[in-house]
């Protein structure tokens, strides 16, 4: 019996389909999260980033969707912002919250978002004590190793802005649609130290965080130990020196308590 042998055009018609195979790999289990990771036009930086912050599997924790509305709260330059705009897709909107200080320090931002090839995420520059959320308009929050700056005080530059915490949660309870959800991620403190290492170490306690968000009208829903460092002793600085990449970090999600 003579076999078969596909014609050119079928093959060439096959080839898109077996790159995207090969770009998120053999594992049966790719998603689009996954392919929010090999998306085309990421930059070096951000590849190199994956490696320590596992985007994917905390994204794929939140829950997110397309058409979704999302606040990159503190977003900085942009690195879950990017990704988040692939995940909500055209129908979607992102936007990522800036203070006039976290503006100042992530320059990266403008780069990102020139010429608008994010279209769907917007950037704003905001008072954190009165970010002018409309209610139920969003459907997740990002808090990514910022919930501890709404607790720090101690900016030797004098640039940070005193921040009422308990606004800010309260904020995002009235603008979280009903069963809208908080990704949380911080880097851990000592158990029992409250907020006692924010200023020092830019860390908090992760069971602080539970009973602050508990007490503003959210319930944790999930949690995760994918970033858990359990050779951190918890005791140094986070965003400088050693431990850059390396500290121990809690994952929560949180939804809207209805």
């Amino acid at each position: 019996m003579a076999r078969y042998i596909p014609r050119l055009p079928m093959i060439r018609t096959l080839l898109p389909v077996i790159a995207l195979f090969l770009l998120v790999g053999v594992n049966a289990n790719a998603d689009q999260f996954d392919a929010a990771l090999a998306h085309a036009g990421r930059t070096a930086g951000d590849l190199k980033r994956d490696a320590t912050e596992h985007p994917a599997e905390l994204l794929r924790l939140a829950d997110i969707k397309p058409g979704m509305r999302v606040v990159d709260l503190l977003g900085g330059s942009g690195y879950y912002s990017e990704l988040l705009s692939y995940l909500v897709g055209e129908n979607g909107k992102v936007t990522l919250i800036n203070n006039a200080a976290y503006d100042h320090w992530n320059t990266g931002l403008q780069a990102r978002l020139a010429g608008k090839r994010l279209s769907n995420v917007e950037h704003e520059t905001r008072d954190l004590n009165h970010m002018q959320l409309p209610d139920e308009s969003v459907d997740a929050v990002l808090l990514i190793k910022v919930y501890h700056d709404l607790y720090w005080v101690n900016d030797p530059d004098g640039r940070w802005p005193k921040i009422d915490a308990g606004s800010v949660l309260d904020q995002l309870a009235r603008a979280l649609k009903p069963n809208g959800t908080v990704l949380l991620v911080d880097h851990s403190a000592k158990p029992g130290s409250g907020i006692t290492s924010v200023d020092k170490l830019h860390r908090i306690d992760e069971s602080y965080a539970i009973r602050d968000f508990e007490s503003h009208g959210f319930k944790i829903v999930r949690r995760s130990n994918i970033l858990r460092r359990p050779d951190d002793q918890r005791d140094q600085l986070t965003y400088e020196g050693p431990m850059v990449g390396k500290t121990d970090r809690f994952v929560l999600v949180f939804r809207k308590d209805t």
